[in-house]
């Protein structure tokens, strides 16, 4: 075997892999269509036949309700912007509680903040990266009102499990499930399992739009109260007569019509865009598993992971040397895999210095919750010591680029002995 790259042998790896690319004829087309068609949004924010959006929007959300095996879905301009809908049709009030994952995008535990709520962490699993179902029912308390669950990297989150401990607890679960559709646990979509499902359609998920997202429910009242946040909730009260809604504040979370018609193409390709991403998994899995201190992703049985990031994990223990070092010569040999995902959200200022709106430091004002480094020490670990990412998302690689992928770990992990001397340098 030649010499590792960053000692001066030669990369296994020196050529850039292709972006993945998911526009296609059949996305011109639609969007060329919408353009002729000179509507472009078809929302109005009144009550009428426009409230809902234009024909582009109807047909999307029922596509969408059907493939997921909905009742109602709800489309919005974004995840981000999904999950501050699904929290304020639940009601969460100032100083309720929301279980949050601490390993996420910063959206899903601060939409609670949103509403004056409290973003309350729980741990995840070192398996999968998703919540800890133990540490999610010890954080529940009598001000707990949801929780919010996140599919993270596209593997469900102990989904049925979940819902039942919210169900014993008469409270809501939310699933964020913008990394994960077309997952599915025991046979049921990711996204569907919770009382309400949020999926994103930002240019480098599954499926994307450019910009947007997607919220589900089989619920009635939930579905309406989404709609109007979505679309200037308190200008529809009084025509609409709905009395019982009167303190809601809606926003503008509306989607337009070329996004909408860009995703009735994508989904109909959905199958063919994430199954390319779960075969690159599936191979890069195949080719490393056998490797000493080296686990890939789990896939649970009963699950479908769609596999949005590929995230071996690693015992630098057995290994002998850190993951920085490992990363650092798996990027001479050109090899993009990166040292773990986000920062545990605990840490980021707004909860460190406990301000969120304006300057009295509310909603934390409502709480005397700690949120100290060592609040999740599995997040902790993973995130600072043995998570590694391989971005699924934005890469095209052929049959060869995913051989040279192996290639190279396998070169690193085999001569990574060599790798002590320069880690003490």
């Amino acid at each position: 075997m030649t010499e590792l790259a960053l000692l001066g042998g030669s990369p296994t790896i020196s050529t850039p892999f292709k972006p993945f690319r998911t526009m296609g004829a059949g996305e011109v087309a639609a969007v060329q269509a919408v353009v002729e068609s000179d509507c472009l949004s078809g929302f109005y924010g009144s009550w009428g036949d426009e409230f809902l959006g234009g024909p582009k929007i109807k047909e999307f959300e029922a596509a969408w309700a059907k493939a997921f095996a909905v009742k109602h879905c709800v489309s919005v301009n974004s995840a981000t912007s999904g999950l501050y809908a699904a929290l304020g049709a639940i009601g969460i009030s100032p100083g309720d509680e929301v279980i949050v994952p601490p390993y996420t995008m910063s959206a899903s535990a601060v939409g609670p903040l949103v509403y004056g709520g409290i973003p309350v962490f729980a741990d995840i699993e070192p398996e999968t990266f998703c919540l800890d179902i133990a540490s999610v029912e010890a954080n529940i308390t009598e001000k707990t009102k949801a929780i919010v669950v996140v599919n993270l990297f596209g593997h469900p989150a102990n989904l049925h499990a979940m819902r039942a401990l919210a169900d014993k607890h008469g409270i809501i679960l939310i699933e964020d499930n913008a990394q994960g559709p077309f997952a599915t646990e025991n046979g049921k979509f990711a996204g569907t399992i919770g009382h309400i499902g949020v999926f994103s359609l930002n240019y480098h998920k599954h499926i994307h739009t450019g910009e947007g997202g997607m919220c589900v429910t089989d619920d009635d009242r939930l579905a309406l109260r989404m709609q109007m946040i979505r679309n200037h909730a308190e200008n529809i009260v009084e025509p609409t007569e709905h009395d019982d809604l009167a303190n809601m504040i809606g926003f503008n979370y509306r989607m337009t019509e070329l996004s909408a018609a860009v995703g009735i193409v994508q989904l109909d390709r959905a199958e063919e865009l994430i199954g390319k991403r779960i075969h690159i998994a599936h191979r890069l899995t195949e080719g490393t598993k056998d490797l000493e201190g080296f686990a890939p992703p789990v896939e649970r049985p009963g699950s479908r992971h769609v596999y949005y990031v590929w995230t071996p994990k690693i015992d630098p223990a057995v290994l002998g040397v850190s993951r920085e070092m490992l990363v650092k010569a798996l990027a001479a040999e050109g090899v993009p895999l990166y040292p773990g995902y986000v920062r545990p959200l605990y840490l980021l200022p707004a909860f460190q210095k406990r301000m969120a709106m304006g300057r009295d430091h509310f909603p934390f004002t409502l709480t005397n919750r700690a949120y100290g480094k060592g609040l999740c020490p599995v997040a902790e670990e993973m995130h600072y010591t043995r998570l590694l990412a391989f971005e699924t998302c934005a890469h095209d690689l052929s049959e060869a680029d995913i051989d040279a992928i192996i290639a190279g770990i396998r070169k690193v992990h085999s001569q990574r002995h060599k790798l002590i001397p320069q880690a003490a340098e």
